[in-house]
């Protein structure tokens, strides 16, 4: 327990001296110094130099020793798969990415093996010593079946057992997320949302999503469906809400999301639309349909997020994935005017993700690394008996 203590201060506090150790921990000096004897000969902390103090005073400094664990963090997404490794304090020593084959699970798993064993590689090691890998997914993972619920986009996932393929990438203990609730972790830990306690992170991509942040923490629901906004009832009346595959899409993905924004466009009479890029870019350019069609798209942004705050109150909203980075700058104002028509209180504060695509994979490198914590030292406590 003293040792879990300490470790624990360590990785908050990063480079410690033994008298803060024992002012943040309120345990004896001679307790933390034992505690530092058996992290330090367990490989998990090292001594990186002196500290001045008073009265010509120096005290030894001490901090995590990086390379006592690794972490996986891989964002299984439509388009590209993004892998990144990084060391038990958090560095990303390498990452890579690569066109997705979510749509074949088999060749998806062979994939993510052959991008592993690359990046291990790079940093020296086998896939083998991973700590822990931290899988980012559409949908929903059942905990008791194993499979993956509400994710249209990899096929074959959603049978009982799935998830347990993944470990033909990496070996026990993994971690299976919801990509869009990583990115919510990711926004908290490296984004917009540090130091908030209460933010939504809303993804507008080929699918809709939201991560819900109370009181600083991922907020999952009874069932981890939580945020699955997808299917709020928003665009009744859209032609595109005519075709069966919108019911397992949910409404308001149908119509907002990026094959929304090209169905609008056609059908307001831009009849070769092929994708949201080049709309958002057509209205910059002043082309009144392309202008028409990101409307429509502010119209049921803004229903949504009318919704979501009616419910929960976010301090501020950011927006992800491919719509929301590449048309906020076309979204955000509009969205927050009408959103002053449809709130009873001031609307939250709207802006684009920093991180952009990198939101996901950061967020699974946050969760990655808290876990692995303490995986390395129950490991070493059951090695030293």
């Amino acid at each position: 327990m003293n040792e879990r203590a300490v470790f624990g201060e360590i990785f908050r506090l990063g480079t410690v001296s033994r008298p803060e150790l024992a002012q943040a921990t309120g345990l004896s000096k001679p307790t933390i110094s034992g505690a530092l004897a058996n992290l330090g000969r367990a490989g998990l902390v090292r001594q990186v130099g002196l500290r001045a103090g008073a009265a010509g005073r120096s005290a030894l400094l001490y901090e995590v020793r990086p390379e006592a664990g690794w972490v996986l963090a891989v964002d299984i997404g439509q388009a590209f798969v993004r892998l990144a490794l990084a060391n038990l304090v958090g560095t990303v020593i390498a990452r890579t990415e690569d066109p997705s084959q979510s749509r074949h699970p088999t060749e998806l798993l062979t994939q993510l093996a052959g991008l592993a064993d690359r990046l291990t590689a790079k940093a020296g090691i086998r896939r083998a010593d991973i700590t822990l890998a931290v899988f980012g997914t559409p949908g929903i993972h059942d905990t008791e079946t194993g499979a993956l619920h509400l994710a249209p986009n990899m096929p074959g996932w959603d049978r009982a057992g799935a998830v347990d393929r993944f470990s033909a990438v990496s070996p026990l203990p993994y971690l299976v997320e919801n990509d869009v609730d990583l990115a919510a972790v990711g926004e908290a830990t490296y984004g917009l949302g540090r130091g908030i306690a209460h933010f939504a992170f809303v993804s507008i991509g080929t699918g809709i999503g939201m991560g819900v942040m109370v009181d600083g923490k991922l907020y999952r629901g009874s069932r981890g469906g939580a945020g699955e906004i997808s299917y709020l009832p928003i665009g009744e009346g859209d032609p595109l809400l005519d075709d069966p595959e919108a019911l397992r899409r949910g409404m308001f993905e149908s119509v907002a999301s990026a094959d929304g924004i090209v169905a609008a466009a056609r059908r307001l009479g831009w009849t070769d639309a092929t994708n949201a890029k080049e709309v958002f870019e057509s209205a910059r350019a002043g082309d009144p349909i392309a202008r028409r069609a990101v409307e429509v798209e502010v119209n049921h942004v803004a229903h949504g997020l009318a919704a979501v705050t009616a419910v929960l109150d976010p301090e501020l909203v950011v927006l992800g994935g491919g719509v929301g980075v590449q048309g906020g700058d076309l979204l955000i104002g509009p969205i927050q005017d009408r959103l002053r028509h449809l709130v009873a209180l001031q609307p939250p504060r709207i802006e684009v993700s920093t991180l952009g695509s990198d939101a996901v994979l950061m967020g699974a490198v946050a969760v990655g690394v808290t876990a692995a914590r303490d995986l390395v030292l129950d490991r070493t406590v059951a090695a030293n008996g």
